[in-house]
């Protein structure tokens, strides 16, 4: 059997050379490869080119890199929390290609698989589309993307045996089978390493063709980035933490949000969650219904928070905290996550908004100048969701409304959102334009969401005050 075995990490990255175009595999801190990013720091290899969904945190993973600026150029799809890698972006030390999540997994796909273009929704008419060619298939527009390759993939598995056949563990597969194909190099440190014939074929992520070099790595200290854990019966406690009345009078807060849009979660449905308080929703939706949440890093079948003694820094959501698997859950890439999105196999979207036009545009990625959480895989959602449903605040904290005619912050998708649920009202997006009011918050006048609404509001007859059971 062909051996790819190397002694360490140092050796691993003996010959990447400064200015070289690397992939790192990782979402968040979840799957990283530790043990050669610590050596590229090491090393102090410079002007690098780094493909990665993300740059982890400050003070571990990528972030470690940028502090000591050896990343030239990153090309990602998620800022996220790090606030060295938005300084850098805001102030234009980095060069930075922010690119939608499904985009991001496909271009790498791509590039493994000899495929030199493609195309896809995501993107349609907003800034990512500048520059690029636009089609028309079945009455809907496409983007043509191209393949991304690289010098290095650096890729981390559970286990690997010396032909370089991988598996990985929970979530932590993301990218990495991707990346796997697409470096001209790829190496691949795992934590348990095993002679050939000890790994069963049937249960091989990625074969050993792919990989150049493997280790074993040492001293993994898998942070968690958002460590989040219940507590027994903490649904019900939250559900009656707001208030001992089934409808308390006035806006609602972020749980009445959830617990409301919860009410639209139907028997069957598989749903993907945004970050915040979408998040919150799973712990509103009926016991007597059966729903697959879905997370595009990974994973069908979201289950409860852990608790803290079964927390598992290999098993995240797309929020990048810490969660369980239900029964008859399932794990995969993310690029299969993403083709389940794009070919509309999701039934419902639920995600957060900065802003909503009257003609259904969300914006809710950046703030040109001031604020880059990148797009993730928001414009890819928005682009191919069935139906969308966004849980926003209807107006700032300085009083000005975020239901408008149009957007004035950059388009994440355009004429996508269905319903909109906010501290005020319950609006349906009509195909014409406009936010037609259905239900209000107990207790808020029409007038109050008249005055708080930009963009074309629509009364028809008697509105209801929302119902909570």
């Amino acid at each position: 059997m062909i051996n790819k075995v190397i002694k360490d990490a140092q050796q691993a990255v003996a010959d990447i050379p400064n200015g070289a175009t690397i992939m790192l595999g990782g979402f968040g801190l979840c799957g990283i490869p530790e043990n050669c990013i610590a050596e590229l720091v090491n090393k102090k290899i410079n002007k690098l080119t780094c493909i990665s969904n993300n740059a982890g945190v400050d003070d571990f993973g990528i972030g470690l890199m940028l502090q000591n600026r050896q990343v030239k150029k990153m090309i990602s799809s998620y800022v996220g929390e790090n606030k060295e890698f938005e300084r850098q972006l805001l102030s234009g030390e980095l060069e930075v290609e922010l690119i939608p999540q499904g985009t991001l997994a496909e271009r790498i796909r791509a590039g493994g698989a000899g495929i030199p273009a493609f195309f896809t929704p995501a993107g349609v008419g907003t800034e990512v589309a500048e520059g690029k060619e636009v089609r028309t298939f079945d009455d809907k527009k496409y983007l043509m993307e191209s393949w991304l390759k690289a010098d290095f993939s650096i890729i981390k598995a559970w286990k690997g045996d010396t032909s370089g056949n991988l598996i990985f563990k929970g979530t932590t597969r993301n990218f990495s089978p991707m990346m796997a194909a697409a470096g001209k190099i790829c190496i691949a440190e795992v934590e348990e390493l095993v002679e050939p014939g000890e790994l069963d074929p049937n249960a091989i992520h990625v074969p050993g063709i792919y990989v150049q070099r493997i280790f074993k790595g040492k001293n993994y200290e898998k942070r968690i980035e958002q460590k989040t854990i219940t507590e027994t019966n903490l649904a019900e406690k939250s559900k009656n933490s707001f208030s001992d009345k089934k409808n308390p009078q006035g806006p609602l807060d972020k749980n009445r949000i959830a617990q409301r849009i919860a009410q639209e979660v139907k028997d069957g449905y598989y749903v993907n969650l945004g970050i915040g308080i979408p998040t919150l929703v799973a712990n509103y939706i009926p016991s007597d219904i059966n729903v697959m949440l879905q997370s595009e890093n990974g994973l069908l079948g979201i289950g409860p928070f852990p608790t803290n003694e079964n927390v598992d820094a290999d098993m995240i959501n797309a929020g990048k905290q810490t969660v369980t698997m239900q029964a008859g859950s399932s794990l995969f890439s993310s690029a299969e996550s993403f083709a389940m999105i794009r070919g509309e196999h999701v039934n419902l979207t639920i995600l957060g908004a900065m802003e909503v036009s009257e003609n259904g545009d969300i914006a809710n990625w950046k703030i040109p100048g001031k604020m880059v959480k990148g797009m993730g895989g928001a414009m890819d959602l928005v682009a191919s969701a069935k139906n969308i449903i966004v849980a926003m605040q209807h107006v700032s904290k300085d009083g000005k409304s975020k239901l408008l005619k149009n957007c004035s912050l950059p388009i994440t998708g355009i004429s996508c959102v269905k319903k909109i649920v906010t501290e005020l009202a319950v609006l349906e997006v009509l195909p014409g334009g406009g936010f037609k009011l259905l239900e209000r918050a107990p207790g808020v006048s029409i007038e109050e969401i008249k005055n708080a609404t930009e963009g074309k509001l629509i009364i028809e007859g008697e509105i209801p005050e929302m119902i909570f059971l």
